[in-house]
């Protein structure tokens, strides 16, 4: 196989065998601890700009199809495995990891130790990297990291909205209650697929669309979807985002999230190393549950920048204590950190769909 090496900033570096697309690409490099859902992961929008170690041992077992995408393409710029398995043993399987890669041109590399890495990033954060097939010098590479611009303060979600807005349309039987703009930072299908099963008419609009073409179209409600990279990189979502706040129901998903913490007036930082996995535990301060869920992000809010702004904390992460969820006290504004579509639980965090869903119906009532 060829010869594949992966160099930190920081001058770390493991030397492994390539599989999927040869090449060279700098990116963020982070960890995943699921143990399933690779596909997921690799199509994710999220991890656009950023190298994905897998700390699960054994990756690509039951192969790749063209149903598991949350994207049209794979989105991260290299993967990272222990062992990619030779052998795809699934029933819905259409073609194996390797291939799958190969085809998207993502460079993969196997045959590292993943736990060196991930302990090292664990210990001194996550930090600009790069994968190569082609250039095998380790201190030509440590430059190259440096040298990437990284992903902090830049606009990455460029690279992953629409470029033109579209309709979500996949489920002819299901009933169209409301009427949802969704903003495109980097959505997951799955979003939309939870949105169009709630009985949402979905349309989908590019990240730079100006406010007032949304309330134009009088939606019922309006979704902040995920996306990759620093919120505080997109300023313009966020002063389109400022002037929506009180003029419809409004929720927000990670990235959404986070720009909606700036659009009250709160302040974001960046984590160590991120959440990312499929077994975040999270409380739920309303009724003392915890869900199990799914997360995808290197950035978070700053609660205690929020005081006086009429907002509440609503969900907590229990293994940090960072913010979770939060919601307006007056307005029918709500959002969460993590990923409710995706449903690790399996069903934990369905409810948030609902809760959207009924301010919706409140809000249209109260106008009538």
């Amino acid at each position: 196989m060829t010869k594949a090496l992966i160099a930190l900033e920081d001058g770390f570096n493991l030397e492994g065998e390539s599989f999927g697309a040869t090449g060279e690409k700098p990116g963020e490099v982070v960890f995943n601890t699921s143990m399933a859902g690779y596909q997921e992961i690799l199509t994710d929008p999220s991890y656009c700009r950023q190298i994905v170690t897998m700390t699960y041992p054994l990756i690509g077992n039951y192969g790749a199809n063209e149903e598991d995408v949350e994207s049209a393409r794979p989105q991260l710029e290299g993967f990272i495995v222990k062992e990619a398995s030779r052998v795809a043993s699934n029933w819905r399987s259409q073609f194996d990891l390797s291939a799958y890669l190969r085809d998207h041109n993502i460079v993969g590399v196997q045959g590292v130790d993943t736990r060196a890495l991930v302990k090292h990033i664990r210990t001194e954060g996550a930090m600009k990297g790069i994968v190569s097939t082609e250039d095998l010098d380790p201190d030509r590479l440590v430059r190259k990291a440096k040298d990437w611009p990284g992903l902090v303060g830049s606009d990455t979600v460029q690279y992953v909205t629409c470029d033109a807005e579209y309709p979500w349309e996949k489920d002819a039987g299901a009933a169209k209650k409301h009427k949802v703009i969704v903003y495109d930072f980097g959505v997951k299908y799955n979003i939309l697929r939870m949105l169009e099963a709630a009985g949402c008419a979905v349309t989908v609009v590019p990240a730079s669309t100006p406010a007032d073409d949304v309330l134009a179209r009088d939606p019922d409600g309006i979704l902040l979807s995920n996306g990759p990279g620093d919120p505080a990189g997109v300023p313009y979502a966020v002063e389109e985002i400022r002037k929506l706040l009180g003029k419809k129901p409004i929720f927000g998903i990670c990235l959404g999230h986070q720009l909606l913490g700036l659009a009250l007036g709160g302040k974001t930082y960046k984590l160590k190393f991120g959440h990312r996995g499929g077994n975040q535990p999270v409380k739920d301060l309303a009724g003392g549950r915890v869900d199990i869920t799914a997360q995808n992000h290197g950035f978070s809010v700053d609660m205690d920048s929020l005081a006086g702004e009429d907002v509440e904390l609503t969900h907590v992460n229990l293994n940090d204590n960072t913010l979770e969820g939060m919601r307006h006290k007056t307005l029918p504004i709500f959002s969460v950190q993590y990923h409710p579509e995706a449903s690790p639980g399996p069903h934990d965090s369905e409810y948030l769909f609902r809760e959207f869903t009924r301010a919706m119906a409140s809000a249209t009532e109260g106008s009538n």
